[in-house]
């Protein structure tokens, strides 16, 4: 086993956990993935088979139920909680699925407690626990909380907006996070990743374009010739996964500087027009919209709007260097390339 120890990885099949799993194994770490099923993480297996024993693969079928990972975390170094629901998983009854991540989120820190080993936890955050909608110029920082998703879905109920739900629960669930910390005062250290919108190749091929993981997703949507959509005020931030996953790694190697940390991850401002403009030289051959090239955006990707947010922390973290964006949507656009005679 690695000489830098053992990282329990939640949701190894997800987007970002693949990628992440790779981070942690070509930095020497090994790693003990966990998924529902057990037959969702082969894809994932087999992109790493060169790393053989260093990556174990655990069932846990319902990471909400109170000691599911007990026994997972027994004898690791570390945990990155990284699976979570996505916008589309709220159903009829929003409200426990809210619970159920936030009961996951304490669930996982009680395992690590009573492991006795861990000495760092990682919990995958999200834009949306930062980022809220606000009039006038402002730039966001690790110190500011999206509390009106909170206060909306606790309004609306299950008559929330699509998406609200899921942001809501971002926002309850890192602040579960903290309070554990602060109530619990336990012996490993602590690290928030708040990523925006995350682009990027996944780790393997998806078997089919429904299969396509739901961020990176625009970019398959332009590739095969649907419309450019207009740019989404203050929404249009994207990050690469593999930046992505060096920052959780980073947690673990500086955990000291990171504990307590809130990490913005954000490296550009990429609206559609701007990924078509990307996509259409290196693909001539596709009906890729053209929209009106070189409008709405500015040289470098950068944002051009009163309110911005600052992810320096974590770009100073990375030593001051991410994937850039154009070369962000082109490998993405490389991995996609397999499916395009499925559409």
């Amino acid at each position: 086993m690695s000489t830098k120890g053992v990282i329990l990885v939640t949701g190894i099949n997800g987007f970002v956990g693949g990628r992440t799993v790779e981070a942690f194994l070509k930095a020497g770490f090994s790693v003990r993935g966990t998924v529902r099923s057990r037959a969702s993480a082969q894809a994932t297996v087999e992109a790493l088979s060169q790393y053989g024993d260093k990556l174990e693969v655990v069932e846990v079928p319902d990471v909400s139920v109170k000691g599911a990972f007990d026994e997972v975390a027994k004898g690791v170094d570390g945990v990155a909680h990284l699976a979570q629901s996505i916008a589309d998983n709220f159903g009829s009854d929003p409200q426990a699925e809210v619970d159920r991540i936030t009961e996951a989120t304490t669930g996982i820190l009680d395992s690590a407690s009573k492991a006795g080993t861990v000495k760092t936890v990682l919990l995958m955050s999200s834009c949306v626990a930062v980022f809220s909608v606000k009039e006038g110029p402002y730039i966001f920082t690790e110190k500011d909380w999206a509390d009106s998703w909170v206060d909306l879905f606790q309004s609306m109920g299950a008559d929330s907006p699509r998406g609200v739900p899921y942001m809501a629960s971002k926002v309850l669930g890192e602040k579960a996070f903290w309070n554990y910390r602060d109530e619990k005062k336990p012996s490993f250290t602590m690290t928030a990743i708040n990523p925006f919108f995350i682009c990027g190749p996944p780790l393997t091929t998806p078997a089919s374009p429904d299969k396509i993981p739901t961020t990176p997703a625009f970019i398959w949507n332009i590739l095969r010739g649907g419309e450019l959509l207009g740019p989404v005020p203050d929404w249009d931030y994207w990050v690469d996964v593999r930046d992505v996953a060096k920052l959780v790694v980073w947690g673990f190697e500086h955990a000291d500087e990171a504990d307590g940390e809130r990490y913005i991850a954000k490296t550009a401002w990429g609206t559609p027009q701007a990924t078509a403009d990307i996509l259409r030289p290196a693909y001539p051959y596709l009906s890729i919209k053209e929209g009106t090239p070189g409008e709405g955006y500015l040289s470098g990707w950068k944002s051009p709007q009163e309110r911005d947010v600052d992810g320096s922390k974590a770009l100073k973290a990375l030593g001051g260097e991410y994937i850039a964006y154009d070369q962000s949507v082109l490998d993405t656009a490389k991995a996609f390339e397999p499916l395009l005679g499925k559409h």
